[in-house]
């Protein structure tokens, strides 16, 4: 049984929570996507089934994870993933990932393009999802239940909020490299007493990991907007010498 009086039950549910929300804003624009489609008296429908698919099957591939996580080494590959997935969300967005979104004219077709959509688009919340809930699929159901209520009717809201304040994208980008650290130095094939030479060996694994993904995805994100730049002064330059010419 979890203590609901216990911070650390109260501190996981928040990470869990703020994973979904960071990491949710997509879904939330896929099922709007999917449901453009049908008439009026059906959205509310479509949405809130496709909403409920998605998230019994998100609860069952993140049950799955945890059973995995148990495995000697796949902590580590996990908390690797979770690096890359907070620099990528460190990084700025470039391209469209919706476009390939159909929207459906069937109640039916809605539901099985949210369900369908959200199933692929969330393997990096089910990994970071996994790892924050620290084995407890109470944990998982609790948090998702919680946030995901917010993901879909607060996301404009939410991602309101992320343009505002770009401060959140890099807190969310460090929170994956906390809970990534955190993976890497529980994984069951490394030997517990190691762990008892470092004092606060976990702490630390897992603030050198936020450390990481922060100074890592604003160097990248530095060198991106740098070769963007330089690529612009190339374009006008180029056009000014062909407008000379033709001068």
């Amino acid at each position: 049984m979890h203590d609901l009086a216990s911070p650390v039950f109260w501190v996981s549910v928040l990470q869990i929570i703020a994973i979904d929300i960071l990491l949710g804003g997509d879904n939330a624009v896929v099922i709007a996507l999917a449901c453009r489609k049908l008439p009026q008296a059906q959205r509310n429908k479509g949405i809130f089934w496709g909403v409920f698919g998605a998230i019994g099957l998100r609860i069952a591939l993140i049950y799955f994870a945890l059973q995995l996580l148990a495995i000697s080494y796949l902590k580590i590959v996990g908390g690797l993933l979770l690096f890359w997935i907070g620099i990528k969300l460190v990084l700025p967005e470039h391209e469209d990932a919706h476009g390939a979104v159909q929207g459906s004219s069937t109640l039916i077709g809605a539901i099985k393009t949210i369900i369908v959509a959200d199933a692929v688009m969330s393997i990096d919340n089910v990994i970071a999802v996994a790892g924050a809930a620290h084995g407890s699929i109470v944990l998982v159901v609790f948090g998702i239940t919680v946030s995901i209520p917010i993901v879909v009717w607060g996301s404009k809201l939410v991602l309101a909020l992320m343009d505002r304040f770009p401060v959140v994208i890099t807190a969310g980008g460090a929170l994956l490299g906390w809970i990534g650290g955190g993976m890497l130095v529980t994984d069951p094939a490394l030997p517990a007493t190691w762990r008892d030479l470092i004092p606060h060996a976990s702490t630390l694994a897992s603030a050198t990991g936020a450390l990481l993904v922060v100074v890592v995805g604003k160097w990248l994100a530095n060198r991106q907007y740098a070769a963007q730049r330089k690529a612009e002064l190339a374009t006008t330059a180029a056009q000014t010498r062909q407008t000379g010419d033709a001068q």
